[in-house]
């Protein structure tokens, strides 16, 4: 799905001393599994999900997905794959305080809303929210409940890849794997990419890769290397 040749992402272009986020690596991803990316605070893994997002461009190099180069798309081209082949979920939850669980989850529909709104309440159900849950508002809800209902907004519009930074960061052992669970499951006909910090929430990831100051060394099975 993705064949990545020679990612480069270099800040601070006019300083002598240039800094590189990404130091120039090839990668290939498969179409579907659940893949991890891990390493410390400031090692690029985050700047490579953004790059394979189109959040960012690389400063040299090839991102093709799907027999696309994804760095030569216009602006409302990328805008278009993010909204209906990506979805993302993040550390903190990003909801809409004055919106429903429901509502939260079909802001990011591109359904009709009827129709989105059945797609939404089936989600948080297999996600284990219950209808009394469903049309509270984020401060009623726990973290965990809270982090479900924006994997929930993640998965509405069926994306092929789902991209998620530190999902699990903001919580307890017990609801982080759960929430690994969760995307574990949706890996089985999808690629969920999780950049992460704590190699404990990647014990049943199909493949590890982890990075160091912008280069990667790889490992299978969720084994560190």
């Amino acid at each position: 799905m993705f064949d990545i040749k020679n990612i480069t992402m270099i800040y601070d272009m006019e300083r002598t001393e240039k800094v590189y986020a990404l130091g120039g690596f090839d990668l290939q991803l498969p179409d579907k599994g659940l893949v991890g990316i891990i390493g410390p605070s400031g090692s690029g893994k985050s700047t490579l999900m953004y790059c394979l997002s189109t959040l960012k461009k690389p400063t040299e190099g090839s991102i093709i997905y799907n027999g696309v180069e994804l760095t030569e798309l216009s602006d409302n081209k990328r805008e278009h794959l993010r909204r209906n082949e990506f979805g993302f979920v993040f550390q903190r939850h990003f909801l809409v305080p004055y919106m429903s669980a429901v509502d939260n989850v079909i802001v990011a529909a591109t359904e009709d809303k009827n129709v989105a709104t059945e797609h939404a309440i089936k989600l948080l159900e297999k996600l284990g929210l219950t209808k009394n849950e469903f049309g509270k508002r984020p401060a009623k809800l726990s973290g965990g409940q809270r982090q479900r209902v924006a994997i929930a907004r993640a998965m509405i519009n069926n994306p092929k890849v789902l991209f998620a930074d530190e999902p699990t960061a903001a919580l307890d052992h017990g609801n982080a794997y759960a929430v690994m669970d969760i995307l574990k499951e949706y890996s089985r006909d999808n690629l969920v990419l999780v950049i992460t910090h704590d190699h404990s929430i990647l014990k049943g990831a199909d493949r590890v890769i982890e990075i160091w100051d912008g280069n990667i060394s790889e490992a299978k099975g969720g084994e560190r290397v």
